[in-house]
Parts: C-alpha cells; sequence; structure tokens
C-alpha cells in the first residue's frame, strides 16, 4: 500500500486509522499517497490550537508575526521544485499552472510578510479615530481591533492547494490567530507538504499551524463563539455549514466563497480587430486553458456587441484550435488534466446541460490528448458554447461548469449587457475590455454592486493587467450573492475577519496608551 500522510493535530504528527482514501495521478491514474483523519482527537487538537497556539502568537507584535511570514515564505522558497513535482502527479497541471498556484501563494504569504512589518510592535489595531462623547472632548470612543481568542478553521478547495492554504493562512497568523487547516482530499499532498516543511522551519509556535487530510467529519462540531471558519467550495455544501447547528449556536463568523459566473464583456464602442477586442480575445481563452478552467474566477460567460458576435466567435475558436491537451510532462503541452476523473465527468455532464440551451462553436475533443490515455486520463479540451437568446436562457447564467467551458452571447447595448451580467446574482469578478475611460469608468461603477472585483482592461494596461481571473493579495477576493458573500485579502482589510472590534470608551488619556495603530488599508 502506498504511504498513508500523517495529519499534524495537537502538535504531533498522527497517523489517520484506516487504509485511508487514495489520491491518484490524474494523467495515467496511477495511485500516490493515502490520507485518513479517522480516530484523530479532535477536541484535543482543537484546545491545543486555541490554548498553546493561540496564545503564543498573540504574545508576539505584528511586527514580530510579519517576520514569521516572511522567514517561512524564504524557507519554503528552497522546497519549490518538491512541490511543482507533487503538483504536476497529483493536481495534473503544467509548469505555468502549478507555478500561480505554489508560487503565488508564496508571493502572498511574503506580501503579508512586507504589509505587517508597518504594524511593528503594536498587539492591537484601531479601526479609526476617537470621536467625543462630552462636550470638553475628554470622555472619548475608539474603536478597537484585537485578534479572535479563537482558532481558524479553514475547509478549502482542491484547485489551489498551495495558495489556498496561504492567502488565508498568512492573515490569519499575522492577526495572532492560530490555523486549521482541511484541504480537499483529492489535492492534500500539496497542502500537507507545505505544513510540513513550514513546521519544520521551527519559525511557527506549536499550535499555530495544523493539518487534518481526509473527511471533514467531527470538525464543525468543534467551533466555539471565538473560533472562525473560513471556506471554498460548493453553494450546497456552504449552504450546509451556515446551517450546521454548533455554527448557529455559537454564533461563529464564517467566511464563503462559492459558485461564481464570472463575466467578460467587451464594451459596445469596440470594433472588429480592434486593440480593445483583442485583449478580450486573448483572456477569455486564457481564462479557459489556466488550469483547465479549474478556477473560481475563471470567465464563464463572454459578453460581445451583437454587431462582433460572430467575429468574436471565429477568433476565439481560432486560438483555442492551437491549444494542446495532454500530460503536462510533455512541454509541448499547453493543457494539463482535471483533477480526477469524476471532475471530468462533471464536467462533461455541465457541458450536455448547456447545450440545451446553447450551441457548440468550438470542440476541441476532436483533437488528440498527448502522451495521455483518453480512457484513464482525466484531461478535457475546451469548449466554446454560444447563446443566441441569452434573455430567454437560464442555464448559462445558473449553472457553473467547471472545467475550460465558456459560454459567449451577444447583447443589442450597455444596459442590456449590465443586466445579463447581473443574472449572475453575484461573481467574484467581471473583466471589462475598452479603450473609453468615462465610459469604462460608468461600466466598472455599475457592475460593482454585484462582484467583489472589476478588472478594467484597456490598451494603456494591455501589457501589464494582471490578469481576469489572476487573485493578487493587494484586491479584494470574494463577491456578493451566489459567489458566497465573503471578501478576503484586499491588503490589511483581511485581519479584519480575524479580530474582534470593540469600543473602548474613556478618558483621553487612556485612548492614547491603549498603544494600537491604525489598520491601514
Amino acid at each position: 500500500m502506498t504511504e498513508l500522510l500523517k495529519n499534524l493535530v495537537h502538535g504531533e504528527w498522527v497517523a489517520g486509522q484506516g487504509t485511508g482514501t487514495p489520491l491518484f495521478d490524474p494523467v495515467t491514474g496511477q495511485e500516490l499517497v493515502r490520507v485518513s483523519s479517522q480516530g484523530l482527537d479532535l477536541p484535543r487538537a482543537f484546545a491545543f490550537a486555541r490554548e498553546r497556539g493561540g496564545a503564543a502568537l498573540r504574545a508576539m507584535s505584528y511586527g514580530q508575526r510579519a517576520a514569521m511570514l516572511g522567514g517561512l515564505a524564504k524557507a519554503l522558497q528552497a522546497h519549490r521544485e518538491a512541490y511543482y513535482e507533487i503538483a504536476t502527479a497529483n493536481s495534473g497541471t503544467t509548469k505555468a499552472d502549478s507555478g500561480i498556484d505554489i508560487d503565488g501563494g508564496l508571493y502572498t504569504l511574503g506580501q503579508y510578510a512586507r504589509w505587517g512589518a508597518a504594524l511593528g510592535d503594536a498587539r492591537a489595531l484601531l479601526d479609526g479615530a476617537s470621536v467625543p462623547l462630552a462636550k470638553d472632548g475628554v470622555f472619548q470612543s475608539q474603536h478597537l481591533l484585537v485578534p479572535t481568542r479563537g482558532v481558524a478553521l479553514f475547509i478549502n478547495a482542491f484547485n489551489f492547494p498551495a495558495w489556498g492554504l496561504w492567502e488565508k493562512a498568512a492573515p490569519a497568523l499575522l492577526s495572532g490567530v492560530p490555523v486549521i487547516v482541511k484541504p480537499a482530499t483529492a489535492t492534500a499532498w500539496l497542502t500537507q507538504r507545505m505544513v510540513a516543511d513550514a513546521v519544520a522551519t521551527g519559525l511557527l509556535p506549536e499550535g499555530a499551524l495544523s493539518v487534518v487530510c481526509g473527511s471533514s467529519a467531527g470538525l464543525l462540531e468543534q467551533l466555539q463563539p471565538f473560533d472562525v471558519l473560513s471556506f471554498t467550495g460548493s453553494a450546497q455544501t456552504a449552504a450546509l455549514i451556515r446551517s450546521h447547528p454548533q455554527v448557529v449556536a455559537n454564533s461563529v463568523r464564517v467566511n464563503i466563497e462559492a459558485d461564481s459566473l464570472n463575466a467578460a464583456l467587451l464594451m459596445p464602442d469596440a470594433t472588429a480587430g480592434s486593440e480593445a477586442m483583442q485583449l478580450f480575445v486573448r483572456e477569455v481563452v486564457r481564462e479557459m486553458s489556466i488550469k483547465s478552467g479549474q478556477k473560481c474566477t475563471a470567465i464563464r460567460r463572454a459578453l460581445v456587441p451583437a454587431a462582433l458576435y460572430e467575429a468574436a466567435t471565429q477568433a476565439i475558436a481560432a486560438k483555442l484550435a492551437g491549444l494542446t491537451v495532454g500530460d503536462p510532462r510533455n512541454e509541448s503541452v499547453r493543457m494539463g488534466a482535471l483533477v480526477s476523473r469524476e471532475q471530468f465527468e462533471g464536467v462533461r455532464a455541465g457541458i450536455e446541460e448547456l447545450k440545451a440551451q446553447t450551441r457548440v462553436v468550438f470542440d476541441g475533443s476532436t483533437q488528440p490528448l498527448v502522451d495521455a490515455d483518453p480512457a484513464v486520463a482525466a484531461c478535457i479540451a475546451p469548449t466554446l458554447l454560444a447563446c443566441d437568446d441569452p434573455d430567454h436562457a437560464d442555464l448559462v447564467h445558473r449553472v457553473e461548469v467547471f472545467g475550460p467551458v465558456a459560454t459567449l452571447m451577444p447583447y443589442r447595448d450597455l444596459a442590456h449587457a449590465l443586466s445579463l451580467v447581473a443574472r449572475g446574482e453575484g461573481s467574484l469578478v467581471c473583466s471589462v475590455y475598452g479603450d473609453n475611460a468615462a465610459s469604462l469608468a460608468q461600466a466598472a461603477t455599475e457592475l460593482a454592486a454585484c462582484h467583489g472585483r472589476v478588472h478594467v482592461v484597456s490598451p494603456a494596461v494591455g501589457a501589464t493587467h494582471t490578469g481576469h481571473g489572476n487573485v493578487m493579495p493587494h484586491s479584494l477576493h470574494g463577491g456578493p450573492g451566489r459567489a458566497g458573500g465573503g471578501e478576503e485579502l484586499g491588503g490589511l482589510r483581511a485581519l479584519a475577519f480575524y479580530h474582534r472590534r470593540a469600543a473602548v470608551q474613556a478618558e483621553a488619556a487612556v485612548v492614547q496608551a491603549l498603544g494600537a495603530l491604525p489598520l491601514s488599508h
């Protein structure tokens, strides 16, 4: 039997009971390792994290915790090659796609180290300025942010086992809150390895970072009033989490990132072959192919002026035709695999569902896979659909196919386009393409109401913009409605989730003696 990965709980590496759940290479089908969380003493694990890890972290200043994160980022860089090997084997990603996850995670970790350094010796943060409560100004009210006295439980998704860990753990640890991470089972290996390497540095206090691989059974039952929970995954699972008796009874603070039918919008004043249209086409293709479309921020709906509908269809299809799909170990391959055959079957079923209200305008499955057996590999080629009547179609605005699939649709004018985008009922990101600053600003303002991020691309930033689906730690990640209603990242804004806000009412001298620094975004 293959190796059974251990869990890090209550400061000890513990193997779960039973034979465990196997993790596979999604290209070859080879079994890699196994994971199990059966039999773990979860009450002890959570108590150890809260009491030992939390106390040790809170004894440090923000500056000291920032230095700790910086040391971790530097130490983990030394293991990058091992992480890339695991990603290729367990996630089926190309080197470029693995880099988005691995290097993106390490960059985020290092960025929070740099931001946190500016907080220096403070052990609490100010939220706004003090305000007088009496005429003479001596009696004041000051809102104060202090680290929550609980644990941060992360239940993460399969598509970003490295970035998904550090984009949450970096602000939590900087805040002084211990972390227990439960990675998605299918790709848990990379998360477990990174936690092991981080703990091996000796930079983290005992109990500051724990990892549970395997089933999530019993985790939510451990949550107490000052704990926080962050979940990335399906809206269906998110609903179960929100309604869990322990979450409800203890008013556990929850952050959710769920389904998202992200859109890309080519502005009405674009013309065929214009630079704005070329940027739009390039980004749609890139978002369909990066990580084989397995990104919660990927473009699912692409909207173009009706006059450019056919031209956009041909341009996108032509670029998709140049993609090679197969084993990412072959350097000619541009798109690797989905993470499992289960996801493969889910994507195929999703395409069939959307085909009831669309037509296929590019079917990449006609091209052979490179160095991969189609009967075994979870490789699926890109599919571009077209919805001629998006007003009377509901599936394209409701069903997210988590793979290399996007639907192109025409619109009449900007008001019509904005109404179609809004039918996604809340998304993580919408990107807008054009060259008129005033009209782009107008569209961005309208779209902000139903998106966590609006990514505006004009020719002036054509070579420098960070990408529709690339989540930068400087900007907010999350979205309203269907996207879960959560907020992550956004610079030091991310720290607010891990702090409790209280109003201190006292004389001015007491307020000044709090020794806290403003939370600068």
